[in-house]
């Protein structure tokens, strides 16, 4: 099977390391070939802590995968994610030096160069910086300013910064683990591309992604990403709360979680009980299933809580950016029971729960499509777009060459010139991640 075509995600996430292969089909779908999991010992809360361990459950990951589609990993589109991401609004605007030419990609990528150049706390790195609406000579709401006369060129940016250090420890744990890495991405980007349809971007929709050690929330608008934070609590802290509360150890309390825990302690009633074994020979504890839901509700309300301060934090309470798609939930912890009803009820916003199949092949499997995938799924995504871009570019090149030959022969005939693509910020971080580890051997 030829690779070219052959994309692989690789989530680090806090619980669990995902490799996902894909290759888009005929349809223009991503098809899965293969997927391996395995458990994430080194990882903190989005973030690397423990580099051998990491490296160990990545090449697990790997082989499980390439055992189950029979296609060679060489290189892989890594999520990056971490309590040590923030995001903030910036504008910007350069003067041109003549406005009697039209706005071209080179304009662009000065401004975007200049938001580059903002100073950030020690040790922080800008992930992305993402343009979201232009002015030309004061003209506002702008979309697309290419083609456009003016002197005067501006934009409101949404800068994602996060901390280098961290950026370069996933960078070395993909390298040490003998893979290249081919990109570099945001998961709670990823996972929205994996999850949500146009309409809802359009529409205005926050995604929230409860992961295991973190929280991540993207919020759209106008199709247009216009918020993101990573909340340093998810899943793990409900089975460290159960842990505690019921005295057991931790594989009993994610059992627990997942088999009877609902988000909604009214739904239990006061005679329902759990027996759980004892330690080497103690007595079987015996729980309560309204107790234990009355654990978890308490920690879920604090995460909605602070999700719904972010979201109030963009603004959803002016009419102008009002999310009327409401609310998308995804990642493993979305799968609660009656997690939706209460998301709705602290919210009052529209709750869905999203699977990552909008751009999945129709007989994708079910294990595919669950929540728990929305990042490695937009991870393996955003690989093939990555390819699909170099593609035309070679082909671009290719074009351009034969328009040379052809130009030395003929004068007359002209070729459109194919339009160079703007390299994006992370196309660029992910080069400057590889500089570094290729000079730091």
């Amino acid at each position: 099977m030829e690779s070219n075509n052959i994309s692989v995600g690789l989530d680090i996430g806090t619980t669990k390391i995902v490799a996902m292969i894909g290759r888009k089909n005929e349809y223009g779908k991503a098809e899965i070939l293969g997927i391996g999991k395995s458990k994430s010992l080194g990882v903190h809360r989005g973030v690397v802590n423990n580099i051998t361990q990491t490296i160990q459950s990545i090449q697990q990951a790997v082989q499980e995968a390439e055992a189950a589609s029979g296609v060679k990993i060489e290189e892989v589109t890594v999520g990056i994610a971490g309590q040590h991401i923030r995001s903030l609004q910036h504008s910007d605007y350069i003067t041109r030096s003549n406005s009697e030419v039209v706005i071209d990609e080179d304009d662009i990528d000065r401004l975007i160069n200049q938001v580059h150049k903002l100073v950030m706390l020690p040790g922080e790195e800008i992930i992305h910086v993402l343009p979201q609406e232009y002015k030309v000579d004061g003209q506002a709401e702008v979309k697309e300013p290419i083609g456009m006369y003016g002197g005067r060129l501006e934009a409101n940016f949404h800068v994602v910064v996060g901390q280098v250090s961290s950026i370069r420890n996933i960078g070395r744990c993909v390298k040490s683990a003998g893979l290249e890495l081919e990109g570099i991405t945001l998961e709670p980007l990823a996972s929205a591309n994996a999850v949500l349809s146009e309409d809802e971007k359009d529409a205005g929709v926050a995604l929230i992604d409860i992961g295991g050690g973190t929280t991540d929330l993207a919020i759209f608008r106008d199709g247009i990403i216009r918020h993101t934070a990573v909340i340093p609590f998810g899943g793990n802290v409900i089975t460290e709360d159960i842990k505690e509360g019921c005295s057991i150890i931790e594989k009993q309390a994610e059992l627990l979680k997942i088999k009877f825990g609902s988000a909604w302690p009214g739904e239990n009633k006061d005679n329902e009980i759990v027996s759980i074994p004892g330690l080497r020979g103690r007595e079987p504890k015996e729980i309560t299933l309204k107790n234990l839901s009355k654990i978890i509700h308490a920690r879920v309300v604090e995460i909605i809580e602070q999700v719904y301060v972010e979201i109030k934090n963009y603004g959803h309470e002016e009419q102008k950016k009002k999310l009327i798609a409401g609310i998308v939930l995804t990642g493993g912890g979305s799968q609660l029971k009656h997690l939706k009803q209460l998301v709705e009820y602290i919210t009052g916003m529209d709750t869905r729960i999203g699977y990552p199949n909008e751009h999945l092949a129709g007989d994708s499997d079910d294990d595919v499509t669950s929540p728990l995938f929305a990042t490695a799924v937009g991870l393996v995504m955003d690989g093939l777009k990555r390819q699909e871009k170099k593609r035309l570019e070679s082909v671009a090149q290719a074009a351009l060459e034969a328009n040379k030959t052809l130009e030395t022969n003929e004068q007359e005939q002209t070729i459109e010139q194919p339009r160079k693509e703007r390299k994006s910020f992370l196309d660029k971080l992910t080069e400057r991640v590889k500089d570094f580890l290729d000079n730091a051997e």
